[in-house]
């Protein structure tokens, strides 16, 4: 493929958009994070997390 002087090739105009697609790419991701559903909230999976590593520690303590 031939380009004219002064013309920016293919390859350097891909090279240019990446950035942009990247950007908008994660723009989308975390709107899609702030307002997807939410099946259970953040703070119930804390609470079982530590319901199940207060237990780990007891039986490790315990025994």
């Amino acid at each position: 493929m031939t380009t004219h002087p002064g013309q920016p090739d293919p390859e350097q105009i891909r090279q240019l958009r990446r950035p942009d697609r990247r950007r908008e790419r994660i723009r989308r991701q975390v709107h899609q994070a702030r307002h997807g559903r939410q099946i259970v909230p953040t703070w119930l999976m804390a609470a079982i997390l530590g319901l199940i590593l207060a237990g780990w520690l007891y039986l490790i303590i315990t025994k």
